[in-house]
Protein backbone atom coordinates (compact mmCIF):
# COMPACT_ATOMS: atom_id res chain seq x y z
CA UNK A 1 0.00 0.00 0.00
CA UNK A 2 1.36 3.28 -0.55
CA UNK A 3 2.30 5.81 1.88
CA UNK A 4 -0.62 7.90 3.42
CA UNK A 5 -3.65 5.42 2.23
CA UNK A 6 -6.53 5.47 4.82
CA UNK A 7 -7.27 2.65 6.95
CA UNK A 8 -10.28 2.24 4.67
CA UNK A 9 -8.18 1.27 1.79
CA UNK A 10 -5.86 -0.65 3.69
CA UNK A 11 -8.71 -3.02 4.42
CA UNK A 12 -9.89 -2.96 0.90
CA UNK A 13 -6.50 -4.40 0.15
CA UNK A 14 -6.63 -7.25 2.76
CA UNK A 15 -9.69 -8.06 1.30
CA UNK A 16 -9.50 -8.00 -1.96
CA UNK A 17 -6.24 -9.92 -2.00
CA UNK A 18 -7.45 -12.48 0.27
CA UNK A 19 -10.53 -12.65 -2.25
CA UNK A 20 -8.11 -13.17 -5.13
CA UNK A 21 -5.55 -16.21 -3.35
CA UNK A 22 -9.26 -17.86 -2.08
CA UNK A 23 -10.15 -18.00 -5.97
CA UNK A 24 -6.68 -20.05 -6.61
CA UNK A 25 -4.30 -16.67 -7.57
CA UNK A 26 -0.76 -17.02 -6.68
CA UNK A 27 -0.18 -14.68 -3.91
CA UNK A 28 2.14 -12.40 -5.98
CA UNK A 29 -0.77 -11.36 -8.49
CA UNK A 30 -3.35 -11.24 -5.39
CA UNK A 31 -1.11 -8.55 -4.25
CA UNK A 32 -1.10 -7.17 -7.74
CA UNK A 33 -4.66 -7.15 -8.21
CA UNK A 34 -5.46 -5.84 -4.84
CA UNK A 35 -2.90 -2.63 -5.43
CA UNK A 36 -4.08 -1.81 -8.95
CA UNK A 37 -7.47 -2.08 -7.44
CA UNK A 38 -6.87 0.16 -4.62
CA UNK A 39 -5.12 2.29 -6.52
CA UNK A 40 -7.71 3.21 -9.07
CA UNK A 41 -10.25 3.76 -6.64
CA UNK A 42 -7.74 6.23 -4.95
CA UNK A 43 -7.33 7.95 -7.97
CA UNK A 44 -11.60 7.74 -9.09
CA UNK A 45 -12.00 9.43 -5.36
CA UNK A 46 -9.08 12.01 -5.56
CA UNK A 47 -7.13 10.28 -3.06
CA UNK A 48 -4.48 9.82 -5.32
CA UNK A 49 -1.74 13.17 -6.25
CA UNK A 50 -1.53 11.66 -9.68
CA UNK A 51 -4.11 9.39 -11.86
CA UNK A 52 -4.12 8.04 -15.06
CA UNK A 53 -6.78 9.11 -17.81
CA UNK A 54 -8.14 5.50 -17.68
CA UNK A 55 -8.71 5.12 -14.29
CA UNK A 56 -11.10 8.21 -14.57
CA UNK A 57 -12.67 7.68 -17.59
CA UNK A 58 -13.92 4.28 -16.37
CA UNK A 59 -17.82 4.63 -15.77
CA UNK A 60 -17.70 2.21 -13.52
CA UNK A 61 -15.67 1.54 -10.39
CA UNK A 62 -13.85 -1.44 -9.86
CA UNK A 63 -16.62 -2.84 -6.80
CA UNK A 64 -19.16 -1.74 -8.96
CA UNK A 65 -18.30 -4.30 -11.99
CA UNK A 66 -17.90 -6.97 -9.61
CA UNK A 67 -15.68 -8.68 -11.53
CA UNK A 68 -17.25 -8.50 -14.84
CA UNK A 69 -14.17 -8.34 -17.15
CA UNK A 70 -12.32 -10.99 -15.43
CA UNK A 71 -11.46 -13.76 -17.38
CA UNK A 72 -14.33 -12.56 -19.40
CA UNK A 73 -11.73 -13.01 -22.67
CA UNK A 74 -12.27 -15.32 -25.69
CA UNK A 75 -10.33 -18.03 -24.35
CA UNK A 76 -11.53 -17.75 -20.25
CA UNK A 77 -8.87 -18.65 -17.71
CA UNK A 78 -5.24 -20.04 -18.99
CA UNK A 79 -4.82 -23.58 -18.57
CA UNK A 80 -2.27 -22.93 -15.96
CA UNK A 81 -5.04 -21.21 -13.77
CA UNK A 82 -7.47 -23.64 -14.13
CA UNK A 83 -4.81 -26.55 -12.75
CA UNK A 84 -4.22 -24.40 -10.10
CA UNK A 85 -7.77 -24.62 -9.23
CA UNK A 86 -7.88 -27.86 -9.75
CA UNK A 87 -4.77 -28.90 -7.79
CA UNK A 88 -6.30 -26.80 -4.45
CA UNK A 89 -9.87 -29.16 -4.68
CA UNK A 90 -7.61 -32.16 -5.18
CA UNK A 91 -9.35 -32.82 -8.99
CA UNK A 92 -8.01 -36.85 -9.79
CA UNK A 93 -5.93 -37.26 -12.80
CA UNK A 94 -5.62 -33.16 -13.81
CA UNK A 95 -1.72 -33.54 -14.80
CA UNK A 96 -3.10 -35.28 -17.89
CA UNK A 97 -6.07 -32.86 -18.29
CA UNK A 98 -6.33 -30.10 -21.44
CA UNK A 99 -7.93 -27.12 -20.58
CA UNK A 100 -11.58 -28.48 -21.54
CA UNK A 101 -11.05 -31.31 -19.75
CA UNK A 102 -9.87 -28.96 -16.39
CA UNK A 103 -13.23 -26.62 -17.25
CA UNK A 104 -15.69 -29.64 -17.31
CA UNK A 105 -13.73 -31.31 -13.87
CA UNK A 106 -14.14 -27.74 -11.94
CA UNK A 107 -17.47 -27.67 -13.47
CA UNK A 108 -17.18 -24.23 -15.30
Amino acid sequence: MPAGSSRKRERQYEHIKESAETRGVSEERAKEIAARTVNKERARSGEAKTASRASLRDPKSASQRGGERSHRGAQGPTKDQLYEEAKKKNVEGRSTMNKQELREALGR
